[in-house]
């Protein structure tokens, strides 16, 4: 499916949120109305793989990669996300517990590239000595 970018501007109509609401429809005063809950304004898995193939045609397959890790994250709860933010800081974790984390993405979530993006954090962290014993 071919989408013109920016999406938020080309768009609006095609454009739904988690809860299936159309961008065109998430308006200042529908807010002020009170039709619109904060989980109406979270962004739907498919527009951010929409997002990736805008990035795939323009040539660039690294964020197109960045956009699909995101698509998966909006299946991960917020809580685990923070928590997930905290391990992978630097000398914050074991690589027993990153590895942890990655099998809770995969399984879990169903979240493979994000998965494997902590494990290959691990494995950097490991070389640079940032890891906890």
């Amino acid at each position: 499916m071919d989408y013109q970018y920016p999406l938020g501007e080309h768009e609006r109509e095609r454009i739904v949120s988690r809860t299936g609401k159309k961008l065109s429809d998430i308006t200042l005063d529908e807010v002020l109305k009170g039709h619109i809950s904060s989980d109406d304004i979270k962004i739907a898995p498919e527009t951010l793989k929409a997002q990736g193939q805008v990035a795939k045609e323009a040539g660039n397959g690294p964020m197109e990669k960045n956009f699909e890790r995101a698509a998966e994250l909006t299946r991960v709860p917020d809580d685990i996300i923070l928590k997930m933010y905290n391990k992978l800081r630097p000398n914050r974790s074991t690589r027993q517990e990153l590895e942890q984390m990655a099998q809770e993405l995969q399984n879990t979530y169903q979240a493979p590239n994000c998965a494997q993006l902590v494990r290959e954090a691990a494995e950097v962290y490991e070389k640079r000595g940032i890891l906890l014993k």
